[in-house]
């Protein structure tokens, strides 16, 4: 029984349990910061990724509308409410 008290008591065993401790729930840096900034990281690189695809999109949709006259004039359109001189332009818009 006195060599488990030994055991227990020792005071390498008891540095090392308190550092533990210490690490795990009292440092700046202690484990459940370490999970939000994992989290937060692992949001930021899924943003990233869409914006890159968003971009990638919108160089496509830019190379479309430099080669094609007709699609730049439909974006025209759609997107301006540009008209030819002899047309009128009726919206209609949805609620």
């Amino acid at each position: 029984m006195k060599k488990v008290f030994k055991i227990l008591f020792n005071k390498y065993l008891l540095t090392a349990a308190a550092f533990v401790v210490w690490m795990t729930f009292f440092d700046q840096n202690d484990w459940m910061t370490q999970q939000e900034t994992q989290k937060e990281l692992k949001t930021t690189r899924e943003y990233i990724h869409s914006l890159t695809a968003q971009t990638e999109q919108m160089e496509m949709d830019l190379k479309r509308l430099q080669s094609d006259p007709q699609r730049l004039e439909q974006f025209a359109r759609e997107k301006y409410r540009m008209k030819r001189d002899n047309e009128d332009l009726y919206i209609i818009e949805r609620k």
